[in-house]
């Protein structure tokens, strides 16, 4: 039998909501409340900066940072500093390993094999790296991949270069990687493509992939179920 997934879809969001909502079902499904949740959205300008990150990476003055809107958070993903913004699909998995495998480094892989399988529904050919995390084409990076993981749950994931004003990573040394370039499924096709229709082939390619089932969620209702869920845990413990 399949593993269940729920997916949402938040569309756009500002970094820090989106994050907390990832700490909050991570607590869930560490308690085994709830069943796996795939979140898709995309953000509000914000360069975010993981644990093995370097502030050099961030050419961006902070008055430049101000006029143009752009946030900056230290989070707890591995990597080094990256992009996220409008026309970006970005995905966070929150996923019980154990249910899978425990291996980060096939986690890593299988998450590449998502995109790789996307790029492929869209006439690209998408390859990895040797060297470094993530999926490319040529020599540019069309989507970073950086994640945590603790207790084999994982959070955080991937970005996903659709319609991204590839401008903001003129500001930032991506992922600390300097001779490298960044590219985006609407430059190589020449034409915008419509958030959806990526999001179905992303989808239906993670079931694939991860062998689940995947479910749509609500997102008002399913935040309704997460606070019912969480006092459910409180009065448990009390």
């Amino acid at each position: 039998m399949k593993n269940l997934i729920h997916i949402l879809h938040l569309h756009r969001t500002d970094y820090k909501h989106t994050w907390d909502l990832q700490k909050e079902i991570f607590s869930l499904v560490e308690e085994k409340a709830i069943s796996d949740v795939f979140i898709l959205n995309e953000h509000n300008h914000v360069y975010t900066i993981g644990k093995s990150g370097d502030e050099n990476h961030l050419l961006a003055s902070e008055e430049e940072l101000k006029i143009n809107g752009v946030d900056v958070f230290h989070i707890d993903r591995g990597g080094d500093i990256t992009y996220h913004g409008p026309g970006q699909l970005v995905g966070y998995p929150i996923l019980n390993l154990e249910n899978y495998y425990c291996d980060i480094h096939r986690y890593l892989r299988d998450l590449e094999e998502v995109l790789i399988l996307t790029l492929n529904d869209f006439g690209i050919e998408g390859t990895r790296n040797n060297d470094f995390t993530g999926v490319w084409v040529g020599e540019n990076k069309i989507a970073a991949i950086g994640v945590k993981v603790s207790k084999w749950i994982t959070m955080h994931g991937f970005a996903f270069n659709v319609n991204t004003d590839l401008s903001y990573f003129d500001r930032i040394i991506p992922c600390g990687i300097f001779h490298k370039g960044v590219t985006s499924l609407e430059k190589l096709l020449g034409k915008k493509i419509a958030m959806s229709e990526v999001e179905e082939s992303v989808i239906k390619n993670f079931e694939k992939v991860f062998s689940v089932k995947a479910e749509h969620k609500n997102i008002n209702k399913f935040k309704i179920q997460l606070q019912e869920q969480s006092q459910e845990i409180v009065n448990a413990h009390n």
